[in-house]
């Protein structure tokens, strides 16, 4: 078999804010059509990551590759174009729009053709969004503003799919409906997922390949399930084992 380039690849990258560098020489790829996750403590530089994939903040060193493309000096709203999409920490939605509006805004960098399909197809994914479809995004739950940021990012039918803690101070029935999903996307459309998480036991249950991030540096990668039984990773991030 002919291996093929990764979708996402990686290497050498560092960022900096000012004199604190808070990535240190991160190497990793994302194949076509995985589930990657990244794992870590508060601080270790996961989002720093997520953000510098998306030009902001700048790479001080390093490379990154989009699908064989260098794309590690190119403006955000050019990666955004390449069918890269994010939904970041802290859900970000567009408050004092509605629904619509937010999931509209996701999909201005798509064809429009799709429009009312991909609206129907993100709406079955997550009926609260229909239910609520004329409603303010700021007046939304946690859960739902997740539920939309999520929406929203495919609505721009991405090639790339980035995840920045999306279950970060939700439910665990509303946790559990994300990871679903993420997994049906993945399973029913190839959808190459990259997913930055503080919820290890999730995470590593789902990907097909994991790195754990420490202090700027990964320090241990391999598939999920086999960091899942690691007793390093068991002991750092999973509660004594839980």
């Amino acid at each position: 078999m002919i291996a093929t380039r990764p979708l996402l690849e990686i290497r050498g990258l560092e960022t900096r804010y000012g004199s604190i560098v808070a990535l240190k020489g991160v190497d990793l790829d994302v194949g076509n059509g995985e589930i990657v996750t990244m794992i870590g403590s508060n601080g270790a530089g996961k989002s720093t990551l997520m953000m510098t994939i998306f030009g902001t903040p700048r790479a001080h060193a390093g490379t990154i590759w989009f699908d064989g493309l260098d794309i590690t000096h190119k403006p955000t709203h050019e990666i955004a174009r390449m069918r890269i999409a994010q939904s970041p920490e802290g859900r970000r939605v567009f408050a004092r729009m509605t629904v619509f509006e937010n999931l509209q805004i996701g999909a201005s960098v798509a064809d429009p053709v799709h429009f009312d399909a991909d609206l129907d197809r993100v709406t079955r994914m997550f009926p609260r969004l229909k239910e609520r479809i004329d409603q303010r995004a700021g007046t939304l739950s946690g859960g739902e503003q997740q539920m939309l940021a999520i929406g929203r990012a495919l609505m721009s039918r991405p090639r790339l799919l980035m995840l920045d803690e999306p279950s970060l101070g939700l439910a665990p029935l509303i946790v559990q409906q994300i990871f679903e999903v993420i997994k049906d996307v993945n399973r029913t459309d190839g959808l190459t997922v990259f997913l930055v998480e503080q919820n290890a036991y999730h995470a590593l249950k789902l990907a097909n390949r994991a790195f754990v991030l420490v202090n700027g540096r990964i320090t241990l990668s391999g598939p999920g399930r086999e960091l899942l039984s690691n007793p390093e990773v068991r002991s750092a991030y999973l509660e004594g084992g839980r």
